[in-house]
């Protein structure tokens, strides 16, 4: 079994763990955190590799709430934007040591910006110049980002819902369930994984969602270039049909995740018409019909703005088989480091 692997079965029960201290012993730091972001005339949310991805959840709970929140790419907003000083930044990132956020924080330290961070490192960079830390408390993953991407998209998640005023014990009681019932269902997602013919060596991959799920789609991206050493794209679902469908060949590979309440209908009438024109089409989502595509991952119970915390573990498989299938290996990087600490050329070389 691979390192990878067993950090993805080991995932529902990892976030489970954050979930309770985030909601227990370190609920004051929620709160904290929260009214920082109560209280920002601007709100901005960054990150950068997989963080980045994560804040693409985060923001949107913002988002939904009619709070705008701006998602800034760390490297971006550190060298080509302005921070007023009135703002708060919830700053993600699993090491709290990455160039870009190092750099961020002091610029945004100097605009006189609130800093709250979301972290696994409490004695980082990030955490020493936050304001507010939230610390995950949780277990590295071997090298591929899982719990680390899943843990900090909770956590900075948890951290929005109690700013907006929508973190109560229903909810709470909602995700504990979902986790747990994903935990549960992992095996038997791996295994109709493992029988698709979905992850095949050489074929092309797009990746498509809509909403928080946008999140999943971009990290399952990372992830299948990370384990795979191939590329694959991540799109909107209704970017996908404004040009880029005119990929659609036989063999294509497409991975649509469907929302729990939003744009279903049109969404499966994607699939279809994608597996007519000839492509493979993994859905992901709740209640599903089995034969609406070549591989159907039917995922259990969870609020429709939270499906982003379960969906992505059905990727993350597919990543780890397809890995396997090629013949490479998913638990070493040939060129990136943990953590990047140099912002020129490629990392290996800092």
């Amino acid at each position: 079994m691979t390192e990878l692997l067993q950090d993805i079965l080991a995932e529902p029960a990892e976030l489970a763990g954050i979930l309770d201290r985030l909601l227990g012993p370190r609920h004051p730091e929620l709160e904290g955190a929260a009214a920082l972001l109560g209280g920002a005339r601007h709100v901005y949310v960054a990150g950068i590799g997989s963080s980045w991805h994560a804040g693409m959840a985060v923001c949107s709970f913002f988002d939904a709430a009619a709070r705008p929140a701006f998602l800034a790419e760390a490297s971006e907003l550190l060298h080509f934007g302005a921070i007023p000083p009135d703002s708060a930044l919830l700053v993600l990132s699993r090491s709290g040591r990455s160039v870009e956020i190092v750099k961020l924080v002091r610029k945004a330290r100097e605009a006189g910006a609130k800093i709250i961070g979301v972290t696994n490192t409490p004695d980082s960079p990030l955490a020493r110049e936050s304001d507010v830390v939230i610390p995950l408390d949780a277990r590295f993953d071997h090298l591929v980002s899982v719990s680390m991407y899943s843990g900090v998209a909770l956590a900075g998640a948890l951290v929005a819902s109690a700013a907006l005023g929508s973190l109560g014990d229903a909810t709470a009681a909602a995700l504990r369930s979902a986790l747990a019932a994903a935990d549960e269902s992992i095996d038997g997602w791996r295994c109709r994984i493992e029988e698709s013919e979905w992850p095949r060596p050489g074929a092309p991959i797009y990746l498509l969602a809509r909403g928080a799920s946008l999140a999943s789609c971009h990290e399952a991206r990372l992830a299948f270039e990370e384990a795979t050493k191939s590329p694959a794209s991540a799109l909107t679902t209704g970017g996908y049909r404004h040009g880029p469908q005119e990929s659609i060949h036989e063999g294509l590979r497409i991975a649509l995740w469907l929302d729990g309440a939003k744009m279903r209908s049109e969404d499966l009438a994607l699939a279809e018409d994608s597996r007519r024109a000839g492509a493979r089409v993994m859905l992901i989502g709740r209640n599903i019909p089995a034969d609406a595509g070549d591989l159907v991952v039917n995922l259990p119970a969870i609020p429709p703005e939270w499906q982003f915390l379960i969906d992505i573990i059905p990727a993350q498989l597919a990543a780890e088989c397809l890995a396997r299938r090629k013949g490479v290996d998913c638990d070493s990087f040939r060129l990136c480091p943990y953590i990047i600490e140099s912002e020129g050329g490629l990392s290996a070389r800092s």
